[in-house]
């Protein structure tokens, strides 16, 4: 399938290129034909077929500056740590004014965990973006399976769970505040509970975000197909090797494009409609441009997907999706079993969305019950009203209603 499929986007490339020329041609305000009804619906169709056809590369985090504390400051990325399928990336700021330098420097260390769960990790660029007003962010950002070469191994969920313990212990995890949204719920729980089994320095504070603690509370679609077939049938129909000219050719993956199809699948309705919406704007030509770019933009990065390797995924749906392992006490890390209990000095906060269809009310606050060790005083649960998935770390609901919740735990713990 991964064969056909790159064959089919070789052979729609050049076609989709062709027809994103001709809508930039057809629609351009300078053209005299761009007036004639005919001609901006044969644009409006051409730009719609470059859209569909195109291909989707990751997108760049694109975060230059911020507003922190009332005055503009500039921010870099620096890559922290770079393995093959992981990279630290910490977005450094900076001001010229000493006073806001040291008031930069002096604000709360922000450890993101951004999902691996087929989107870049560039789908939490407007967390990272809220946050670093009033934070040092990090985050994870994770690599394409299908360009990491077979001589760098097989990735597991242990892996991950490795790949969290190795950045905290190297951030500092006595001073360091988590974020964790969606997916790594499960993963960075672990780690933080395998610190704290160790003896080791845990996170001041935890903040978990719509994610599957426990799966089998309000079960959605999602946990609902992870628990009608049996883990064989995922491997024979999600899993499929990469081709060349990739770097990872051969490797087994879980691929991009089948999640793709998945998430869309899910509203395909929602989707149908954005795409008539982006005729119909297209259509209208200078007066539908604002539009146009929304939707450009946010589909841009929605498009782009990325590969995981088979190991970590198919071990996810089993462990995660099926026999809910960090929820029943049976989750063993390379041999060490996984105690949530352990974590006394952590304080840990937990969100949820009202209308989330991914993960549903009730499996992230799961956590709570198997913090036993957290003091009540140090625990926080927040259901935000009217939030789908995504609005919980994106958008307004984010922005203006749980951003200031996420702050002042952060600071009443620590920060």
């Amino acid at each position: 399938m991964y064969h056909l499929y790159e064959l089919q986007r070789t052979l729609l490339e050049p076609l989709a290129h062709i027809a994103g020329a001709s809508a930039e041609m057809l629609r351009h305000p300078r053209n005299p034909l761009s007036k004639l009804p005919h001609v901006r619906t044969f644009g409006a169709s051409q730009a719609l077929f470059h859209r569909l056809g195109k291909r989707y590369p990751k997108q760049p985090w694109g975060i230059d500056e911020v507003e922190s504390g009332g005055v503009e400051v500039s921010v870099a990325e620096e890559v922290v740590v770079d393995e093959p399928f992981c990279r630290l990336v910490h977005f450094v700021r900076r001001s010229e004014d000493p006073e806001v330098a040291r008031r930069l420097a002096s604000e709360p260390k922000v450890f993101v965990c951004a999902p691996l769960s087929g989107h870049h990790s560039t789908l939490l660029r407007d967390t990272i973006r809220t946050l670093l007003q009033d934070h040092d962010v990090y985050v994870t950002d994770w690599l394409d399976a299908r360009d990491v070469p077979l001589s760098k191994g097989i990735f597991h969920l242990d892996d991950y769970v490795h790949t969290v313990m190795r950045f905290l212990r190297l951030l500092g995890a006595g001073s360091l505040h988590v974020v964790s949204v969606c997916q790594p719920t499960v993963p960075v729980l672990g780690a933080v509970s395998l610190l704290a089994q160790a003896g080791e320095e845990t996170p001041r504070s935890l903040t978990l975000m719509g994610g599957p603690i426990d799966a089998r509370k309000s079960p959605t679609e999602v946990n609902l197909l992870a628990t009608q077939h049996p883990i064989e049938w995922f491997e024979k129909n999600m899993i499929h090797k990469v081709p060349g000219p990739y770097a990872g050719k051969g490797r087994r993956v879980y691929p991009g494009f089948l999640q793709l199809t998945a998430f869309v699948m899910m509203n395909p309705k929602n989707h149908w409609k954005a795409s008539f919406r982006y005729w119909i704007d297209s259509h209208k030509g200078e007066s539908g441009a604002a539009a146009r770019e929304m939707h450009e933009k946010f589909y841009d990065e929605y498009n782009a997907v990325l590969d995981m390797d088979a190991a970590y995924y198919l071990e996810t749906v089993r462990l995660v999706f099926q026999e809910f392992a960090l929820a029943r006490g049976t989750w063993y890390v390379r041999g060490a079993r996984v105690n949530p209990a352990a974590i006394e000095k952590t304080a840990l906060f937990t969100i949820e969305g009202e209308k989330d269809d991914i993960s549903g009310l009730g499996q992230t606050e799961a956590a709570h019950a198997l913090c036993t060790g957290v003091p009540a005083e140090k625990k926080k649960h927040y259901v935000a009203e009217g939030a789908g998935h995504y609005g919980i770390f994106s958008g307004r609901k984010w922005r203006d209603g749980i951003y200031p919740k996420v702050r002042d735990f952060i600071r009443a713990h620590g920060g």
